[in-house]
């Protein structure tokens, strides 16, 4: 983690001053309680003064007669300097990656869900990360990748539910969504390098800047008040500002890009993997894609930015989640979202697969796929596509064993396939990666291996295939086949020939045939030679073709 230990800054000296004023003004305000039944002044002093400020003093400043009678609805002032302020950490609520944080009490230690982090913390994430904080207001930040953010000021009123709240982003980006102020002390302000942004119940964005892009506040909801030591402008919704470099002002305002037009018929939100492609948008030079919660879009699950307009989301976790789509111009300004909200549902988890294995070939144009059985699975889905997205499967089968043959060849050519557990109701669960397959028309070489023994015997073995259950066995004296000599079908991978023919060549070839009958095909036809030792003269061999 970088030192951060340098002299301040003009700007900083400036924006302390700035938040002294401010803090000033605040401190000579009163925030407003209307008193309900049953209150009381030493109940409310109680309450929400500090220690050392008497309930009488509350009296007097409200010139109330009567300390025990307070009327419903009646308003009473309390002056901001007379209000308990206590430390109000920040939580850690939702975290993608890996990111650190770091104190001078704590040291630096990896970031976790529900972890607590109080004023001075020094939060960063990494190339692939997003945290999600939340503050005492329910105002929420999500800082982004690669980016670095020091906690100020994590302070509270009491129970008034004014909330003091100033961060620095001292690199890349963050976006808050924050509550609309509950009182003249309520604040949300963020410092970036070269602008502050300070806001009440509104969204937006903030980039700290680097040297490929200007630093800039990019307002979606509300309005922000952008400012340092070379002016100041309001920022309303659906626009941004940019700070160039240091000393200089914020530019006028400019309208952020619109959101980019979703293309319905290269949307595919499930099943995964998840297929989005856009309209290009005039002046983007790249988009960013995030999946988040749709019930809490500070959330991010998934983040990325591309070059076409285009993306493919292989895994998601389940839940209710919303895609959200935006252009990012030359300068980085991220536009308006495109969104669209999904449903990725738990499901049975996906089988283990058996074979065919992963980029096996097979010589067999209308395979059987095998696969493991997942507990309280009813039957199983398998889908094969010419792509690993599987936009257009070309089979989709059901099976209630943990086997299942294509219902119809397919060409020659590489493929991929997936399986997914059908639960109780038929839905389908998650299915598994999707592996590649190819299938060739090309005979299947088998090595042959012939033994001759006494009285003219002779024994053709080849190797085993595991998913045989029969062999079949051709031989012919022509190479196509046309005329057979032998054609036998046997359990085992051989078979032995008493007083075969005359001697001279002969052409064999084994088809293997599966447990379900499907018959593969043909091995490449291959030469024997029969030894005059074996010939039997033409009257021999034609009683051996008769009892054949």
């Amino acid at each position: 983690m970088r030192n951060t230990n340098v002299r301040p800054s003009l700007l900083q000296l400036l924006l302390a001053a700035f938040l002294l004023c401010w803090a000033t003004v605040a401190s000579a305000q009163d925030w407003t309680y209307r008193a309900r039944p049953g209150d009381t002044l030493w109940d409310l002093g109680a309450r929400y003064l500090k220690a050392d400020v008497p309930w009488q003093r509350l009296q007097a400043h409200n010139q109330i007669d009567d300390p025990y009678r307070l009327a419903p609805g009646q308003n009473l002032r309390f002056p901001i300097s007379w209000l308990r302020v206590q430390p109000a950490p920040a939580r850690v609520l939702a975290m993608r990656g890996h990111a650190e944080a770091s104190d001078p009490v704590n040291g630096t230690r990896p970031l976790q869900a529900g972890m607590l982090l109080t004023i001075g913390s020094r939060v960063q994430t990494g190339d692939d990360a997003s945290v999600t904080l939340g503050f005492a207001d329910d105002s929420r930040l999500q800082l982004r990748e690669n980016s670095q953010l020091q906690l100020d000021q994590l302070s509270s009123y009491g129970a008034t539910g004014m909330v003091d709240t100033r961060i620095r982003l001292q690199r890349g980006r963050s976006s808050s969504q924050v509550t609309p102020a509950r009182g003249p002390a309520s604040r949300y302000i963020i410092t970036a390098p070269t602008a502050t942004s300070s806001v009440r119940g509104t969204l937006f964005r903030v980039n700290a800047g680097d040297e490929n892009s200007p630093a800039s506040t990019e307002v979606v909801e509300g309005h922000v008040q952008v400012g340092n030591q070379g002016g100041q402008r309001v920022i309303d919704a659906g626009h941004a500002t940019l700070v160039r470099a240091t000393g200089t002002a914020p530019t006028q305002q400019q309208k952020l890009s619109a959101p980019p037009a979703l293309l319905e018929s290269q949307l595919r939100l499930q099943p995964l993997p998840l297929l989005a492609a856009w309209q290009p948008v005039d002046g983007a030079t790249r988009y960013r894609v995030e999946i988040v919660l749709a019930a809490a879009p500070d959330v991010q699950l998934f983040a990325r930015e591309v070059s076409a307009p285009q993306i493919q989301i292989d895994t998601l976790p389940p839940g209710q989640l919303r895609l959200l789509v935006r252009a990012v111009d030359a300068d980085g300004v991220e536009g308006l979202d495109a969104e669209r909200d999904f449903s990725v549902p738990e499901g049975l988890p996906a089988p283990l697969t058996l074979a065919p294995t992963h980029g096996q070939t097979l010589h067999q144009l209308q395979p059987r796929f095998e696969w493991a059985k997942v507990a309280d699975a009813t039957g199983t889905v398998l889908q094969v596509a010419d792509n690993p997205a599987f936009v257009q499967p070309l089979i989709e089968q059901t099976s209630r064993s943990q086997q299942l043959r294509i219902s119809h060849p397919l060409a020659a050519g590489g493929y991929f396939w997936r399986v997914a557990s059908l639960d109780a109701q038929g839905a389908p669960g998650r299915y598994g990666q999707a592996l590649p397959l190819q299938l060739s028309d090309a005979p299947l070489a088998t090595p042959l291996q012939s033994d001759t023994v006494h009285k003219g015997q002779l024994t053709l073995r080849w190797p085993a295939d595991g998913d045989a259950g029969h062999y079949r066995v051709q031989i012919a004296r022509d190479a196509d086949f046309s005329r057979l000599l032998l054609d036998r079908q046997t359990d085992a991978p051989e078979v032995s020939l008493k007083r075969p023919w005359r001697g001279g060549n002969l052409h064999v070839r084994v088809q293997s045939i599966a447990d379900d009958g499907y018959a593969g095909m043909f091995s490449t036809p291959q030469q024997i030679q029969l030894s005059c030792r074996l010939c039997y003269g033409l009257g021999a061999g034609a009683l051996l073709l008769l009892a054949l």
